[in-house]
């Protein structure tokens, strides 16, 4: 059975503490849009998957109150980064599965100003959830006072300098584009745009990545409805249907570990395996892909991914960023919305958020930002500890 989203909403993503709001006022928010999106009312819903990650337990039952008080199951969903992403898959297998056929997902993020600790500045390292990750980086690289997460982003960066020659410049490349992206995005956190030179002096986090590379915290929420063919033909929102063509979940395997390589335990192993199994499910390759959103939490991310789904060879990413290929113009437009990095990243919304983006690009609804003639887009969400999401998105 096939599945589709026909209504997809979201607030602006903003710095924390810079608006006064609850979590539930934003999932609020979004979900409104995203049920007036698909011309739809809450009593249509049927369950309702929520993801979030610093908020406390049914959080998501609180945030769904605001839609509605119909009865319906609230699943509370936390996936690290690739929570939204996750909540997503869950509404997708209620609908294929033919248990459920209209269902909201939503996701939410109420965040503190600073860096994203990883689990393991402060407390007891070993409990850590990753800290077997934590533990490859160390031994290779030891650990220092710099935030975590930018510590085995930055060192998995470092490593692909060293392996394939990748400059800092074709790093900051990445900056640069999504920083310029999303000038566009009235939704993103910033809309300020950098040159490479002002990216690569920007202050530094954690060598080689500078704050201009790096996503911030954010606050923010996003929401999808996803429905049955049957009940998308009933309502009639054929016009508004974008069809989830393939979506695949990985977790890590004893390659993630076994090089002791940073590279491969902040997920490209997983990447590349979500990916192989959505073309082999779809029928498509990288190929038919028009659009991509994806998880540019650091600029080496982006690079790593272009290998994992494919876009380039092993080590070639760097070339490929600085070559314009994932920019407008070139063969893939790359987070047009501007990216974790520019766009901002709530841990629980991000995954949906990148949803929303591809449904207004293959609807032609992005507006300045519309990538012309897209109709095949590419979500990849990926979270330490660990999970990657890809889904593949198709528009008739």
């Amino acid at each position: 059975m096939k599945a589709y989203i026909v209504g997809v909403g979201m607030t602006k993503f903003e710095k924390p503490e810079s608006r006064d709001w609850q979590y539930w006022d934003m999932a609020k928010e979004a979900g409104t849009a995203a049920l007036a999106d698909a011309g739809l009312d809450y009593g249509h819903v049927q369950q309702v998957p929520v993801g979030y990650c610093f908020q406390a337990s049914t959080a998501g039952q609180r945030a769904a109150y605001e839609l509605g008080l119909s009865g319906v199951p609230v699943y509370n969903v936390n996936n690290n980064c690739a929570t939204g992403s996750t909540a997503l898959m869950m509404a997708r297998q209620f609908v294929e599965g033919g248990i459920s056929d209209c269902v909201l997902a939503l996701g939410f993020e109420k965040m503190k100003k600073g860096a994203l600790g990883g689990g393991a500045d402060g407390g007891d390292f070993t409990t850590s959830p990753v800290a077997r990750h934590y533990g490859v980086m160390a031994a290779r690289h030891g650990f220092e006072t710099t935030p975590p997460t930018a510590q085995i982003f930055g060192n998995a960066a470092r490593e692909h300098m060293e392996r394939y020659g990748t400059t800092a410049a074709q790093l900051a490349a990445v900056g640069e584009k999504n920083h310029r992206h999303s000038a566009d995005n009235p939704n993103a956190q910033f809309q300020d745009v950098y040159t490479v030179e002002e990216v690569l002096t920007a202050k530094e986090i954690h060598r080689p990545l500078t704050k201009l590379q790096c996503s911030p915290t954010s606050d923010g929420a996003a929401a999808a409805v996803v429905v049955s063919e049957r009940f998308m033909v009933e309502h009639g929102l054929h016009g508004k249907a974008v069809e989830i063509a393939a979506q695949a979940m990985t977790t890590d395997t004893p390659e993630s570990f076994s090089s002791g390589s940073c590279i491969d335990v902040v997920g490209r192993p997983m990447t590349a395996a979500a990916a192989g199994q959505v073309y082999e499910r779809s029928g498509l390759g990288i190929e038919d892909v028009d659009v991509v959103e994806l998880h540019d939490c650091f600029s080496v991310n982006e690079l790593l991914t272009y290998e994992a789904l494919g876009m380039c060879a092993e080590g070639a990413s760097g070339k490929l960023v600085e070559s314009g290929a994932t920019t407008y113009g070139g063969r893939w437009v790359v987070n047009p919305s501007g990216g974790l990095i520019s766009k901002g990243h709530p841990l629980g919304a991000t995954g949906l958020a990148q949803a929303a983006e591809l449904v207004w690009q293959l609807r032609g609804e992005a507006g300045r930002r519309q990538v012309p003639g897209a109709r095949v887009g590419l979500a990849h969400n990926i979270g330490l500890g660990g999970a990657a999401v890809v889904t593949l998105l198709r528009r008739d």
